[in-house]
């Protein structure tokens, strides 16, 4: 079925930046657009840390959402200074942003998430709508089935609903695969007063430290708060393995200090002082290259098209795909031709960067200094 954009029932799943990016600038362009999230509300969770926009990327997608203005009010350009630090705790090396030095300033996942929601038009997003399944013919029109039994007709279904994407199916039977390195997060809050060590440590960006096998990494989020990432290789159940429970805050911290007993007690506070209870995050990627056969109906952008590990591009690419889907919609006569526009400039990109990373979660281990640090270490 060929579908003319301006008529076309265009659903988003998934009300992330790259979601959002892709329904405000089509609603910028006049198309109408309805997104759908599992989450019953906007502060139904927390939305995780921070995240550097780059020029080149997620920049450029705010800037065709009209919204680049707003973002830099809110950015902290200061979060990119980097910090890495020896396990002894000694400074190995600094990265300190020029004062004017705009090219990936550091903003919070949930500010950006306030800023798309509020540019969209009132109802655009539909809250508590977890996706079951996408059915329909391959030609449309398409049903999405939610959980609470609602099913809704549409003629493009946009995945934008991340790594486990329960659109991705009806195009490619591709699943993530464990890459062997996990996440535990640790939150800090009131740092500049409870923390205040801590706060010295990591700074205005961010801070990090590895030996090989593990590393820390410490990065400030505004409203004087720090999210340290607990990294190491491990199997995705280490923490059953280890006979504890995702709950014993006390038990993982016992268990961590001593996997991390010959690191500087000033780093080892990165594990022991944390507010709260642990949340484990291990690191999935799909696997190089993932593509799928064009379909007029449904297509997918960010983490659903290109998980990656997470190396500084995911945001930026997810928004960069979002961009370029929705000013292919608004340029092009029909769905069936803007969504083949769209993947003929994405699928050729993200397999290119996703074959550059392929295998790199280790990198988060390596206690080489980062290639941007170059031969001027800036300590």
């Amino acid at each position: 079925m060929t579908t003319p954009t301006r008529q076309a029932r265009i659903s988003v799943v998934g009300a992330g930046p790259a979601g959002l990016t892709c329904a405000r600038i089509l609603q910028r362009h006049g198309i109408a657009v309805t997104v759908h999230d599992r989450d019953p509300g906007r502060d139904a969770r927390d939305q995780g840390g921070t995240l550097d926009l780059r020029a080149g990327d997620g920049q450029l997608a705010l800037r065709e959402a009209g919204l680049l203005d707003e973002f830099l009010r809110l950015c902290r350009p200061e979060g990119q200074e980097m910090r890495v630090l020896g396990t002894d705790g000694e400074l190995r090396a600094r990265i300190v942003p020029a004062e004017d030095e705009l090219f990936k300033p550091e903003i919070d996942r949930g500010q950006l998430r306030d800023l798309l929601l509020d540019s969209l038009s009132p109802g655009t997003v539909r809250w508590g709508r977890a996706l079951t399944h996408v059915g329909g013919p391959a030609d449309g029109p398409r049903t999405l089935h939610f959980a609470d039994g609602t099913v809704v007709e549409t003629d493009l279904v946009i995945g934008a609903d991340g790594a486990f994407s329960r659109v991705r199916p009806a195009v490619s039977p591709a699943v993530p695969r464990y890459t062997g390195v996990s996440f535990t997060e640790a939150w800090f809050h009131d740092v500049e007063d409870r923390h205040t060590e801590l706060s010295a440590l990591v700074g205005p960006g961010s801070a990090t430290g590895a030996d090989g096998q593990r590393a820390l990494w410490g990065q400030r989020s505004s409203g004087d708060h720090i999210r340290v990432y607990i990294i190491r290789r491990v199997p995705a159940d280490w923490i059953t393995a280890a006979g504890l429970r995702p709950g014993d805050t006390a038990g993982i911290r016992a268990h961590l200090l001593d996997e991390f007993a010959g690191w500087s007690p000033h780093l080892r506070q990165m594990i022991s002082d944390n507010d709260g209870p642990y949340l484990d995050r291990p690191i999935f990627a799909l696997g190089v290259p993932h593509a799928w056969e064009h379909n007029p109906t449904v297509t997918l952008l960010g983490d659903a098209a290109h998980l990656m590990p997470p190396l500084g591009v995911g945001v930026n690419l997810a928004m960069l795909d979002a961009a370029e889907l929705a000013l292919a919609l608004a340029g092009s006569a029909t769905v069936d031709e803007a969504v083949r526009a769209y993947e003929d400039t994405m699928l050729p990109r993200s397999t290119e960067t996703a074959k550059l990373l392929e295998g790199r979660a280790e990198d988060l281990l390596s206690d080489d200094l980062p290639p941007e640090f170059g031969d001027d270490h800036g300590a």
